[in-house]
């Protein structure tokens, strides 16, 4: 039963998120009256708050913005190791014994050092620091000068003294839960001393009001913030809930965006702050959907950053080749280096390149690129390629069963070029068979004068493209469909071909001739036909439309070079 109860105590989904919204007086859950009151408590907790040049405010004093909070984070980091010159595990610290043997902490596991912490960690700001009054033997005091700890190098500014209910934070938190029913074993031992920087006074002060109350009186994102590291410290997870889900109610901007992202590991494994990193994603990946409008900006942005906007189905880009490329590009800007390119493209970024979706082109150049490594790029390339290959049916299961993971490399992007299916012959005669699907929502978005245009596909040497129009009929008088053939390059090269445009209709399903020609195409010309269906553009659209065949608009454009 003991086993049980401790298991529940702190499993977040036991705590639904309408508990920590609750901050009238009375409510279920809500001892605000009881904080600090002797009347309601069972044991003084001691906090010595200690003071150094970089630890003076918190990180969220004074700052206006996501952007100093970060700043302002990141330099008392930087000072802090440079002051210390020794890194501390961010580990729960229990001071009952002698220390000699062990100078800088014992871990509180029944009662036995951590033997395997001696390398350190990220920075002392990260502890959660508890400390027993007990009396001590005198073996024990004659060895107490020399186990004063590390923080002897800070001095204590200021010392706060707190009545607390060891039942109400033992139920909020794993930390104070193992430091009363392992620490407190006697009666008389009814002191608690915690030993912090000052630089988290206050988000501590309100991490221990929230364990009472169920609320915060702090709004800004940079305060919320400090009491989310602090409720990460000391293990907190309602208030990392109730934290998380206040910024996220705040305005989201690219720089608070990438901070939540790069949130220190501890945070961003938790269950509780995961909404949160998972809002900052969504934030940047419909903020850069169309890159090229914020080239600058998604260049410089950080690693995070990058793979959320790259994880997004809805990226506004030309086509997968334009995503290969701009990542490259990134990549060779941030990671100057081969070696540590190569580690991130084959480690981070390949996973979030649809390589299925690149043309064959320019899957013969991945496999020549030095950025990655050669078996990396072999192994993406034939995964590639073997999807091509599968009929289209298995292509659509295998796109099914990765939408429900995390992987998306066979899920296809809403591409400004839409990809095409081609099938190209050498003789009698060069020729090509084009397929290009256009989904109704597609087509629907064309009304009343867009365009869609498909990814470039070659003959004879010359690049080619169709375009999908909602136009006016030639008498300007309704709407309706049309396709055009166009050629890529531009200049004085002449080139003969015949064409033929065919689409699937009902009830047969079969391709259907809807137009033939021939033309002699000079760079940068296109030929077609306005009204492809020689019909009104409502008609085109209607429920019961001949062409559209479970959602899907099935076109064929047949080209034949002419001697």
């Amino acid at each position: 039963m003991k086993d049980q109860l401790n298991s529940d105590l702190f499993d977040p989904r036991n705590e639904m998120d309408s508990d920590y919204s609750r901050g009238s007086a009375g409510s279920g859950g809500d001892f605000g009256f009881a904080f600090n009151d002797s009347n309601f408590s069972d044991r003084l907790l001691r906090i010595e708050i200690m003071g150094g040049p970089s630890d003076c405010l918190p990180d969220g004093e004074g700052c206006t913005s996501i952007a100093d909070w970060a700043r302002h984070r990141k330099r008392r980091r930087e000072d802090m190791k440079k002051e210390n010159g020794l890194l501390i595990p961010p580990r729960l610290l229990l001071f009952v014994l002698d220390l000699s043997l062990c100078p800088e902490e014992q871990v509180l596991n029944d009662g036995q050092p951590d033997m395997d912490d001696a390398a350190g960690c990220e920075n002392q700001d990260e502890e959660a620091v508890a400390m027993v009054e007990e009396t001590q033997s005198g073996d024990e005091e004659a060895n107490s000068n020399e186990s004063s700890w590390n923080m002897d190098c800070s001095t204590v500014l200021r010392v706060k003294t707190l009545h607390i209910s060891s039942p109400i934070l033992a139920a909020k938190s794993p930390f104070f839960y193992k430091l009363f029913s392992n620490g407190m074993r006697e009666s008389e031992q009814r002191h608690v001393t915690l030993r912090i920087n000052a630089s988290e006074e206050a988000a501590l002060m309100e991490l221990l009001n929230f364990m009472y109350s169920n609320t915060l009186s702090v709004t800004t994102a940079p305060a919320l913030l400090d009491v989310l590291m602090a409720a990460d410290k000391f293990e907190v997870a309602s208030c990392m809930r109730y934290c998380s889900r206040l910024l996220r109610n705040l305005p989201m901007t690219p720089e608070s965006a990438l901070l939540y992202l790069d949130l220190p590991s501890s945070v961003l494994m938790g269950e509780a702050v995961q909404p949160l990193t998972d809002a900052a994603k969504q934030y940047l990946a419909s903020r850069y959907k169309d890159m090229t409008k914020f080239q600058e900006e998604v260049m410089a942005l950080p690693l995070a950053g990058i793979e959320a906007i790259l994880s997004s189905d809805d990226l506004q880009i030309a086509s997968e080749d334009a995503v290969y490329d701009f990542v490259l590009k990134w990549a060779r800007t941030q990671y100057p280096k081969l070696e540590d390119r190569r580690e991130v493209l084959g480690s981070r970024l390949a996973r979030f390149i649809r390589f299925p979706y690149m043309t064959c082109r320019k899957l013969k150049k991945v496999l020549t690129c030095n950025d990655f490594d050669h078996e990396v790029s072999s192994k993406l390339v034939l995964e590639a390629l073997f999807f091509k290959a599968e009929a289209p049916h298995r292509q659509r299961s295998l796109a099914a069963e990765e939408s429900a993971t995390l992987n998306r490399r066979f899920i296809e992007r809403a591409y400004k070029y839409r990809p095409v299916k081609v099938v190209e012959f050498e003789l009698p005669r060069q020729q090509c068979v084009v397929y290009l699907d256009l989904k109704r929502e597609e087509c629907a978005n064309l009304f009343p004068s867009g365009r869609v245009y498909s990814q470039a596909f070659h003959l004879g040497g010359q690049g080619f493209f169709l375009s999908a129009h909602c136009n006016m009929d030639q008498q300007s008088s309704f709407h309706c469909f049309g396709l055009f053939l166009g050629m890529q390059e531009k200049g004085s090269v002449s080139f003969a071909v015949d064409y033929e445009f065919a689409a699937r209709s009902k009830p047969t399903e079969e391709f259907v001739s809807k137009y033939k020609g021939n033309y002699t195409f000079t760079g940068g010309k296109a030929v077609g036909y306005r009204n492809l269906f020689a019909i009104p553009w409502t008609s085109f659209m209607a429920e019961d439309s001949l062409y559209f065949i479970n959602g899907i608009l099935h076109l064929r454009a047949e080209l034949t070079i002419r001697h």
